[in-house]
């Protein structure tokens, strides 16, 4: 009897496992992650305003499909597991940008912080750091912006507010070199102003930030690419001086009379010798 017991609650503990496995599992870490439930509510609210335009006459399917697919562009790079973007910047000048929040060496400074994340500073030329969270890049109050769509109120951006980085998506921030304005290499997926979310967007200018000591963490440059770089410097160094070597080299080959030359005067001083 106690066998039959003991075997009928072994079958039921296996049953459990076997059955109860789906819901123990654990659901993909993108589902929770903020910009994956953003973009697919983005996405499913810019396709219900395809269907619902399609029966207007200011209905423009071209704009509205590119912005579809850059959703769906931004869902897939978030759906194979990045979880932090990268920035760049290739302004001429400093930015500052948004990115985790920051080690205090006080415990008690770090409880009271009350920012979601920290504002760093990235040089010019420089990119962010891989794996290390470039989570938005912060625009001062004297930017001139250029790229991004107005907002609810029909006005223009401006500064200071902060654009969001999505995760798996690089934003590369460049300045017109004919209107100064700062654009984008890719169409950023938030403007946040100051109040909207819990960033620190202070009310400063471009000339603040240009004082500030670059400490975001950046990508190291490959010595391979530096190898790439000065080998044709060399070939044409030696490519054009060497014309120049070889009429160098022949006067060198006249040279050989002139020592044989000079050592010609020392038979009379043998024949001197000899009528004495």
């Amino acid at each position: 009897m106690n066998r039959l017991m003991s075997l009928l609650i072994a079958l039921i503990f296996v049953a459990n496992l076997v059955f109860a496995q789906p819901s123990l599992a654990d659901k993909p870490k993108f589902l929770k992650n903020p910009d994956y439930i953003e973009v697919t509510k983005s996405l499913n609210d810019l396709k219900a305003a395809q269907e619902a335009q399609a029966q207007t006459e200011n209905y423009n399917p071209e704009e509205i499909q590119k912005k579809i697919d850059e959703l769906e562009f931004q869902k897939y790079a978030l759906e194979t597991g990045i979880n932090w973007g990268q920035c760049r910047n290739e302004t001429g000048k400093t930015i500052a940008v948004y990115g985790p929040k920051p080690k205090f060496d006080d415990d008690d400074y770090e409880d009271i912080y009350q920012y979601d994340n920290g504002l760093y500073f990235l040089a010019d030329g420089q990119t962010t750091k891989k794996k290390w969270d470039c989570q938005g890049v912060y625009l001062p109050s004297d930017a001139q912006i250029a790229g991004l769509d107005s907002d609810e109120q029909g006005q223009e951006v401006a500064g200071p507010v902060a654009v969001k980085v999505a995760d798996g998506t690089q934003l590369v921030i460049k300045t017109n070199s004919d209107t100064g304005a700062i654009e984008f290499g890719n169409s950023p997926n938030k403007v946040i102003k100051a109040g909207e979310a819990n960033w620190f967007i202070p009310n400063v200018s471009q000339s603040l930030i240009d004082t500030r000591v670059a400490n975001a963490p950046t990508a190291k440059i490959k010595e391979q690419n530096l190898v790439v770089m000065t080998n044709p410097q060399k070939d044409t160094v030696e490519s054009k001086s060497s014309p120049q070597t070889q009429p160098q080299q022949q006067p060198q080959a006249q040279e050989q009379p002139q020592s044989q030359a000079e050592s010609q005067p020392s038979s009379p001083r043998t024949g001197y010798l000899n009528r004495r």
